[in-house]
C-alpha cells in the first residue's frame, strides 16, 4: 500500500513539474514562476494623419502592449500570425536561448500565416527592453512593443513607472520608400527643406565644400534618408498622463522603436536623472538633452512638480518633427526646443577637415571573410587637416575662435595652448592626459582617447569625439573582461553608397559574405569605423558588450551602440553563447540594404531549422527593385525602365523625336563596384535622319563609370566597331529646379563604304541641355533643347 501511495505521489509530482516546464526548454529553469502573454499580429486599417492606411498591429494596437515581467520569472509568449504573410518577433536586448531569439531563418523559424509560435525563456535580467518583427519592413508598419522587467530589488528610489515608446510613422508603403531611396530620388530632402541646392550653397559661401564633396561622388548630406509623416510617443503625437501626483518620482522608460529616426530627448522643469541605458543601470547623472539612437533604451527619473505638468519632447534628429508627452497637471513646463541642424554648415566643417570617404559599399572582388588583413586595406583615411600659414581655424574655416571640449562643441583660441601647423599637416602627440594634435604653434588637446592597444588603425577619431560620445555613461561596477582569455580582434568599416542606397560592412553587403566564426571562451573586440556621413546604431543579438569610453574599467554595457559619422567606436564582448547571432545596423533601411553580419559559434546548426535555409535571410538584402520614367514633351518623348539589385541591372531606354528620329536600347550591366560596371545589349535606331524607313540594329558592349562631380560616363563600341562616349550630369540649382545636360560623341572609321574621299572617319555629336521642376514625388515639368529635336517642354512621370 505504502509503495502505491509513494508511486502515486511521484507520478503527480512529475505531472506538476511537466505542466510547469515543457521538456523542450533549454537550461535549468525548474520551479520558476511562469508569466504568459498572448500576442496576435494582424493587418488593420489605421489613421494617424487623416489618411486611412493598412498597417500591422499587435493585439489591435500600435505599439503593441507593454509586456511586464519580474526578474527571475519564466516567460511564455504565444504569438499568433493572422496575416497572409509570414512574420517573426525578436526580443531586443534579452539574454535567451538562441532558438527563441526570433530572427527568421537564422535562429528561429518564421511564423507562417495562421500559425502560433511560442517563445519561452527565463528572464535573467531587469530593465527596459522591447520587441519587434525581424521580417522585412514589418517593424515600420507597426510590429513593435515594449518590455518592462522589474528588478527583484530596486536600485533607485522612485514611486511609479511609465514606458514611453518613440516611433516614426509614414503613410507611404515602406517598400516604396526604400525603392525611391535606391533610385536616388531627392524628393524626401526637398519635402523636408533639406536639399542643398546651388543657391543655398552660394548663400552660405560653401561652393568649395560642395565641389569637394561632389568630387568624392557624395550626394547631398542627410541626417535621415527617410521622410516621415508623424512622430509618435505611445502611438500619439501628443500624449497626456494626468494621473501622476505632485511630488511623485516617476521612472520614465524610453524605448526608441523607430525604424530610422534618432531623437533628441529634452525635459521641462528640473533636469532629469539618467539611471539606465539599454536596460543596464548606470551611475546616475543629470542630463536634459540626450540623443537616443534607434533601438536604444534610456531610463530617467523625474519628479512631478507641485504646479504644472512636465513636457517630455522627442525631436527628430534631422529637425523634421517632434512628439511630446505631458506628465502631471496644470500649466505646461515646456521642454527646451532643439534647433534644426544646418546641413550646409555641417558639410563645410567636414570638408574643411579634408575628410576622405573610405571603402566602397560594394567591392570589385567581394571577400568572403572579415580578416584584419582584408579590412585594414579599407581603413579610415582621415586625410589631412589642411590649413595655410600659421593661421588658427575652427571647423568652419573661421579664424581666432576659442577651442574647448565642453558641451560637445569645438572652438579655437590663440594662446599658449594653441594648435600648431607643421608644413600644413597635422601631427599627433600623446601625454599622460590623452592625445594632442600639434599644428605649427597651436595645440589642441583632444581629451581622453582609448589606448592604442585597443584600437585598430588610426586612434584619432575614437571616444573623445566632441560631437557625440558615451562618456556620460559609467557602469556602477567594473565591466572588464578576463584578461587571460584569448582576444579576437575585428575591424568593421561601416560603408555605404548613397547614390544607389547600398549599405555594407567592409565594402561587403550581407548577401555576399560568410558567417564570422567565433569560439566560446574568447573575447571579441571590434573597432567600428564609420566611413559614411550618417549615424549607424549597431546592435548585437544575444549579448551585451562594453562600449569603451573614458570610464575605462567602468565602461558601460549596451546592446546597441551609435557610431557617429566619420568616427570610431570600440566594443568588446564575452563570447559565452552558442549558435548564430545577428549583428547589424538597426536603421531598418540600412539593414535591408546589406549592413549586417552573422556571428557564428562553432557547432552544428539547430536541427529545428533544417527546413529553413539561411539564404532566405541573407538574400533579402539583395532584392530586385524596378522603377521607370516617361516623358512627353512638345519636341520629343522618352522612356526609361530599370530593374536592379546590388550587382545586376537590366535597362530599357527609348526616345523618339517628332522629326522621326528614333533610338531604343536594352542592356544588361554588372556592377563590379559602386562606380564601375560593364554592360552589353542591343541598340536600335534609324539610319536616315527624318526617316523611319531604314532601322539599324547593332550589338553594343562597354563600361559605365561614375566620375568625380557625379558625372555619369558611358564608353562603348558597337558591332560595327564604332566607338562612342557619353556624359551626363544634373545639378540642383534651386530647391525644386535642376539643370541637366547630356552629351554623346560617336566615331565611324574608314571601314564603311560611303565615307568622303580622303577622310579617315566621320563622327556624330548629339547633346541636350534643360531644366526640370519637381512638382512632387512622381511628377516633374521639363524643358530642354536637343540638337536633333530642337526646343520644347513637357511632363515627366516617375513610376
Amino acid at each position: 500500500m505504502f509503495r502505491r501511495i509513494l508511486l502515486l505521489v511521484i507520478i503527480l509530482s512529475g505531472a506538476v513539474a511537466f505542466a510547469q516546464r515543457p521538456a523542450s526548454v533549454e537550461g535549468n529553469v525548474d520551479n520558476l514562476p511562469i508569466h504568459e502573454y498572448n500576442l496576435v499580429i494582424d493587418k488593420e486599417t489605421v489613421n494617424f494623419t487623416g489618411k486611412d492606411v493598412e498597417a500591422m498591429t499587435i493585439n489591435g494596437q500600435i505599439p503593441g502592449p507593454t509586456l511586464e515581467f519580474t526578474e527571475g520569472e519564466y516567460a511564455k509568449i504565444h504569438v499568433t500570425n493572422k496575416m497572409d504573410v509570414e512574420t517573426s518577433v525578436h526580443w531586443h536586448g534579452l539574454l535567451l536561448p538562441n532558438f527563441y531569439d526570433g530572427v527568421p531563418y537564422l535562429s528561429t523559424p518564421p511564423i507562417e500565416p495562421g500559425e502560433t509560435f511560442t517563445y519561452e525563456f527565463a528572464l535573467k535580467q531587469a530593465g527596459t527592453y522591447w520587441y519587434h518583427s525581424h521580417t522585412g519592413l514589418q517593424e515600420q508598419k507597426g510590429v513593435y512593443g515594449s518590455i518592462q522587467i522589474n528588478p527583484k530589488e530596486k536600485s533607485f528610489d522612485y514611486d511609479k513607472d511609465l514606458v514611453l515608446v518613440l516611433s516614426d510613422w509614414m503613410d507611404e508603403n515602406p517598400r516604396q520608400q526604400l525603392r525611391n531611396l535606391k533610385r536616388g530620388n531627392e524628393w524626401y530632402l526637398i519635402k523636408k527643406g533639406q536639399v542643398q541646392s546651388l543657391n543655398k550653397v552660394l548663400k552660405k559661401h560653401a561652393l568649395g565644400a560642395k565641389l569637394k564633396m561632389s568630387w568624392q561622388r557624395m550626394p547631398d548630406m542627410a541626417i535621415s534618408d527617410n521622410m516621415y509623416d508623424m512622430f509618435l510617443i505611445n502611438g500619439k503625437n501628443k500624449k497626456d498622463y494626468p494621473d501622476f501626483k505632485p511630488g511623485e518620482k516617476v521612472r520614465l522608460r524610453f524605448v526608441n522603436a523607430s525604424a530610422a529616426t534618432y531623437f533628441w530627448l529634452t525635459f521641462g522643469g528640473e533636469d532629469p536623472m539618467l539611471v539606465s541605458a539599454d536596460g543596464q543601470n548606470v551611475v546616475p547623472v543629470k542630463k536634459n538633452k540626450t540623443l537616443i539612437a534607434v533601438a536604444e533604451t534610456y531610463d530617467f527619473i523625474v519628479t512631478i512638480p507641485e504646479s504644472g505638468k512636465l513636457e517630455v519632447r522627442a525631436t527628430a534628429q534631422d529637425g523634421s518633427g517632434h512628439a511630446s508627452a505631458y506628465i502631471g497637471n496644470g500649466e505646461i513646463l515646456e521642454a527646451p526646443k532643439v534647433p534644426k541642424p544646418d546641413l550646409i554648415e555641417n558639410m563645410k566643417r567636414m570638408m574643411a577637415m579634408d575628410m576622405k570617404m573610405g571603402a566602397p559599399a560594394s567591392k570589385f572582388r567581394p571577400h568572403k571573410n572579415d580578416s584584419i588583413e582584408v579590412m585594414k586595406k579599407y581603413g579610415m583615411d582621415m586625410g589631412e587637416m589642411k590649413m595655410s600659414g600659421d593661421r588658427q581655424m575652427d571647423m568652419n574655416g573661421k579664424e581666432d575662435h576659442k577651442m574647448d571640449m565642453e558641451k560637445g562643441e569645438m572652438n579655437m583660441k590663440k594662446d599658449s595652448s594653441q594648435m600648431h601647423m607643421e608644413k600644413g599637416k597635422m601631427a599627433m602627440k600623446k601625454d599622460s592626459s590623452g592625445m594632442k594634435m600639434q599644428m605649427d604653434g597651436m595645440k589642441m588637446k583632444m581629451g581622453y582617447v582609448i589606448p592604442d592597444s585597443l584600437v585598430i588603425g588610426d586612434n584619432m577619431k575614437t571616444a573623445g569625439n566632441p560631437k557625440f560620445n558615451y562618456d556620460y555613461l559609467r557602469a556602477p561596477h567594473k565591466t572588464t573582461l578576463d584578461p587571460n582569455k584569448p582576444t579576437r580582434e575585428l575591424l568593421f568599416n561601416l560603408t555605404g553608397n548613397m547614390n544607389r542606397y547600398v549599405w555594407s560592412i567592409n565594402g561587403v553587403p550581407l548577401s555576399e559574405t560568410d558567417k564570422i566564426k567565433i569560439n566560446q571562451g574568447e573575447k571579441v573586440r571590434i573597432t567600428l569605423n564609420n566611413l559614411t556621413m550618417m549615424h549607424h546604431p549597431m546592435h548585437l543579438h544575444g549579448h551585451f558588450f562594453r562600449v569603451l569610453n573614458k570610464n575605462g574599467e567602468y565602461s558601460p554595457l549596451k546592446h546597441t551602440v551609435d557610431v557617429a559619422p566619420m568616427q570610431k567606436t570600440v566594443i568588446e564582448f564575452d563570447a559565452n553563447e552558442y549558435g548564430d547571432w545577428f549583428f547589424h545596423c538597426h536603421i531598418l533601411y540600412h539593414l535591408n540594404s546589406g549592413m549586417a553580419r552573422v556571428f557564428s559559434y562553432k557547432g552544428a546548426r539547430d536541427e529545428r531549422l533544417k527546413e529553413y535555409p539561411l539564404t532566405k535571410l541573407t538574400t533579402e538584402t539583395d532584392q530586385m527593385f524596378t522603377w521607370g520614367e516617361a516623358t512627353a514633351a512638345s519636341h520629343m518623348s522618352e522612356f526609361y525602365l530599370t530593374s536592379t539589385n546590388i550587382r545586376n541591372q537590366f535597362t530599357l531606354r527609348g526616345e523618339y523625336g517628332w522629326n522621326k528620329n528614333l533610338e531604343a536600347e536594352i542592356s544588361y550591366e554588372r556592377y563590379l563596384n559602386d562606380y564601375f560596371r560593364v554592360f552589353g545589349g542591343v541598340n536600335v535606331e534609324n539610319e536616315m535622319e527624318d526617316s523611319l524607313d531604314d532601322i539599324e540594329t547593332t550589338g553594343v558592349v562597354g563600361i559605365r563609370y561614375l566620375l568625380p562631380l557625379l558625372i555619369n560616363s558611358d564608353l562603348r563600341i558597337d558591332s560595327k566597331l564604332r566607338p562612342q562616349i557619353g556624359l551626363d550630369a544634373e545639378v540642383m540649382v534651386f530647391p525644386r529646379i535642376a539643370v541637366f545636360g547630356e552629351y554623346e560623341y560617336q566615331m565611324d572609321f574608314g571601314w564603311v563604304n560611303d565615307l568622303p574621299s580622303g577622310s579617315n572617319y566621320e563622327s556624330e555629336t548629339t547633346w541636350q541641355v534643360g531644366l526640370e521642376y519637381v512638382l512632387g514625388k512622381n511628377f516633374k515639368l521639363m524643358g530642354s533643347y536637343d540638337n536633333r529635336f530642337g526646343a520644347g517642354g513637357g511632363l515627366s512621370v516617375l513610376f
